[in-house]
């Protein structure tokens, strides 16, 4: 009886490692799938040259002008709209003498913007990856 006990344990044994390796080798093979098809979106290659225009040669010059005037430019137009109210009047006797307080509302408006534009990017790849995963699947 004991025999035929451990017979019966013993294949009962085999048929549950089998079960195990066969899942476990769909899993890796479904994982390797999807990794395959669709790179993550932090694996991306980003390129500033599609965002912005930069000469060829000169990506240094612009991207250090860029870097300097586009958040002084929307650090003065965020003051002229908010702080002097739409009025020039005002906004003139405002000290526009300190470019780094100015620079750096602009800076955290621009950093924020770009956030945001990240955030709507992610967003809309994981909905792209959903869609391509939904269509794969009924073929």
């Amino acid at each position: 009886m004991n025999d035929n006990m451990d017979t019966e344990s013993h294949r009962k044994n085999e048929l549950y490692y089998n079960q195990m390796l066969k899942n476990r080798g769909t899993k890796r093979a479904h994982k390797e799938r999807t990794n395959s098809a669709s790179p993550s979106f932090s694996s991306q290659k980003v390129e500033f040259s599609d965002y912005v225009f930069v000469i060829e040669g000169y990506e240094g010059i612009f991207y250090t002008l860029y870097f300097l005037t586009v958040p002084y430019i929307t650090g003065a137009i965020f003051l002229f709209f908010f702080v002097a109210g739409g009025n020039y009047d005002n906004f003139k006797l405002m000290e526009m003498n300190a470019f780094l307080i100015i620079w750096l509302i602009g800076y955290e408006i621009v950093a924020t913007i770009i956030l945001i534009a990240i955030f709507i990017s992610f967003l809309k790849y994981e909905k792209d990856l959903d869609k391509n995963s939904k269509h794969r699947n009924h073929y």
